[in-house]
Parts: structure tokens; C-alpha cells; sequence
């Protein structure tokens, strides 16, 4: 295993953290005696395995339901000062509720303390302006970090970049777990501003929201040879030394196998992502046509400033991975998610596109006269059954 410096926490973490929303009996608390043996045995098993290879960074989070209790059977198992422990927290409006919710995750764990305690979705001006204002949930946390109970504090979001910037430049976190990796590179600025300030970098998901990267297009395999699109993109968000860690979110041991091949590959990055990189931009250019590939972002609305709150940026972004890499599996996934995530993944889809004039929220994009066809194009290419996201199961 590889370890990089947590920013200013000095933690030496490792380049894949174990992360702790996959593996669980249940999204919902349940009595500990209702966790079937065998799906304990798998997470035991999968702690173990994570711990054997040098991912000592176990993370999870009260919202990932059993997770947490599951996770108390095992680590005190361990030798405590030889991992990294993180839980993250909602109730971001609520101060109380957030501080009952941490004392649930510390007895469930059953640990004194936890090594990062992460604000747990940071997606919204307003929910940061709550976390910071006097006797907010931020200063609930530097109280239970005072009392030896939270070592570093940070932040998870799902918003959009300018909200993780201001988050991060209030200067009052440790580190910040984002998305950002090949398909999404949106929140580089984020990504800088945290290195900026010393902050440790947590890239949520990369495999997952990254692409369904488990379960690829051949197209996609293709493009990415020799390296698996799992190892591609493994090695295109750590061939940029200001991320830290990517999270793995396993489901039984093996599912660590993959993303440890990335380790060899390291001191290679310069060399063998060139080409692959190049593979996948001309054959972009080759589906979408250039001019669209450079331009297609610009003068897009936000959801809040668009009739019928289309998120007509996200559904340009799957249409181009649909089209360019054949990830319609992932473009449903994510697609049919819209008008179902809250603020988590806000916005809603196209489907009622035919009845809305969006020629003045499109005022400014140099292909406002074909947009509204391709978002039809793309509900009729993607468009299904309502997903929601895992926590809602």
C-alpha cells in the first residue's frame, strides 16, 4: 500500500480508504440480533481483508444504517492507534440532533473517539450558513473535539463547486471528501483551494458515480487498455498528488482485488495515461464533434434558474457519455435519479421538456436552438423507472 499525507492533520493515509456504504444488512438501524450471521461474516471479512493490504482508513457514516453497528463488532477487534477511523454526520440544521446522532455512531463503533468526523452533506449555501452560526453544528464538533472524542473535523458534500469552495475557504476544516475523477472534473477548483489550504482531498466514489466502473461498456474497456476503466481512472485521480485518497466501497473481500493493481502503475502514470487519455478525447470529438466538445458547458442554467428546475447540465454531461463511451447503464443510474436526490442531486429531468419555453434561460449558450431537442433526445435514450438514492432504499 501507498500512503500520502492527509494534509494538515499529518495522517498518513492510505491512497484507498474502505468505505462503508456497501457492505451493511441494512440501510435502516435494526436490532443487533436481527443482522443475519452471514452477512456479519462478509463484513468481518472484508475489514479484515481491507486491514491485511494496508487500508487502515475505514470510513462510514450514521446515515449508512447499520454500517456503523456492524463496524463495532469488528474494530475493537484491532489495534485502535493503527487505524484511521472516519464517521460523517447529518442534522446539519439541528445542532442537537446532531450531537445525539455522533454519541449513536460512537456507541455503535465502540470507540472512545473518532479519527475524522465529517460534516455530512455540505450541498447548499444555506445548509453551510446553519453549520457555521453561533452554536451550529460546527461548533458542536470542535466542542466533542475538545472533549478527545473527534480528532480532525472536515466535510462530505455533493454540491455544487462554489459552495465546497466557500465551505473550504472558511479555514475551519481539516479535510473534505468531493467528487471528482475522469468523467466529473468539475471540482478541480475545490480540489485546489483545498490544497490551498492543507486540507486533506477524499475523492467520494470514484468507481460508482464514476462510471459504473464495475460493470463497463466494452467501448469503454477498449479505450482504456491495458489498464481496466476501474485502474484508468484509479490512476488518473492519484497521478495528481493533491488527492490523498479514493474511496473503495465494498461489498465482500474480493472487491478490493481490482483497484490494488492500480498500486504497480503508480510511478508509471506518465507514461501510460497519454495515450489512453488521447484514445478517449478523440473518440469524444469523433461522436459529439469537436466544436460541441469545447463549447457544449457554456451558458448553461443552473436547475434553480431553469422552468421546470431541468438540470439541463447534468443531462448534457450523461447524453455525452452515453453517446462517446456507451455508458447508458450508467446515464439511467444517474439520469432517472433526477427529481428523486433532493439536494444531494438536485433538479429534475426532461421528461416534461415539450411544455417548457426555455429559450431565455438558454439565452446565453451558443447552442440554445438545439438544446432543447437533445435534452427530449436524451429522456428518450435514458429515461425510465425513478431511482433513488441508496440511503432511500
Amino acid at each position: 500500500m501507498e500512503y500520502r499525507r492527509f494534509g494538515r492533520t499529518e495522517l498518513q493515509m492510505p491512497v484507498f480508504s474502505c468505505g462503508g456504504m456497501r457492505y451493511q444488512h441494512s440501510w435502516q438501524d435494526v436490532p443487533k440480533l436481527m443482522i443475519p450471521a452471514k452477512n456479519q461474516e462478509i463484513v468481518e471479512a472484508t475489514i479484515q481483508r481491507s486491514l491485511e493490504v494496508g487500508i487502515n482508513h475505514i470510513e462510514t457514516a450514521r446515515a449508512y444504517g447499520t454500517s456503523e453497528i456492524q463496524l463495532g463488532q469488528i474494530l475493537p477487534k484491532f489495534t485502535r492507534d493503527r487505524m484511521i477511523v472516519q464517521t460523517k454526520v447529518t442534522s446539519l440544521e439541528d445542532p442537537k440532533e446532531f450531537s445525539k446522532k455522533f454519541e449513536t455512531s460512537l456507541k455503535n463503533l465502540k470507540l472512545d473517539y473518532v479519527d475524522l468526523l465529517g460534516l455530512h452533506g455540505i450541498n447548499t449555501h444555506e445548509l453551510l450558513g446553519q453549520v457555521m452560526r453561533p452554536g451550529g453544528c460546527l461548533e458542536v464538533a470542535r466542542k466533542l473535539q475538545s472533549q478527545g472524542k473527534v480528532r480532525f473535523i472536515g466535510f462530505s458534500t455533493h454540491g455544487p463547486t462554489d459552495v465546497i469552495v466557500k465551505t473550504i475557504e472558511t479555514g475551519c476544516f481539516d479535510y473534505v471528501n468531493l467528487h471528482w475523477y475522469y468523467i466529473n472534473q468539475g471540482n478541480w477548483p475545490a480540489i485546489e483551494a483545498a490544497t490551498k489550504h492543507d486540507m486533506g482531498v477524499f475523492i467520494i466514489s470514484p468507481s460508482d458515480k464514476g462510471g459504473k466502473l464495475y460493470e463497463p461498456p466494452q467501448k469503454l474497456v477498449d479505450l482504456c487498455a491495458p489498464l481496466s476503466p476501474i485502474v484508468f481512472n484509479n490512476l488518473f485521480c492519484l497521478s495528481h498528488p493533491q488527492v490523498h485518497t479514493l474511496s473503495i466501497g465494498p461489498t465482500k473481500p474480493t472487491d478490493f482485488d481490482e483497484h490494488l493493481k492500480t498500486l504497480p502503475w503508480l510511478d508509471k502514470a506518465q507514461e501510460v495515461l497519454p495515450p489512453i487519455l488521447e484514445r478517449l478525447k478523440q473518440e469524444a470529438i469523433a461522436c459529439l464533434g469537436e466544436d460541441w466538445l469545447n463549447t457544449w458547458e457554456i451558458g448553461l442554467p443552473k436547475p434553480e434558474e431553469t422552468p421546470g428546475n431541468i438540470n439541463i447540465p447534468v443531462i448534457l454531461w450523461l447524453r455525452n457519455l452515453a453517446l462517446a463511451y456507451d455508458m447508458i447503464s450508467y446515464g439511467q443510474m444517474r439520469y432517472n435519479l433526477l427529481g428523486n436526490g433532493g439536494h444531494w442531486f438536485p433538479g429534475a429531468n426532461a421528461k416534461k421538456v415539450k411544455k417548457l419555453d426555455l429559450s431565455q434561460c438558454l439565452a446565453n449558450s451558443p447552442h440554445r436552438d438545439k438544446i432543447p431537442a437533445l435534452l427530449l433526445e436524451t429522456h428518450e435514450l435514458l429515461g425510465g423507472e425513478e431511482v433513488k438514492r441508496l440511503s432511500q432504499s
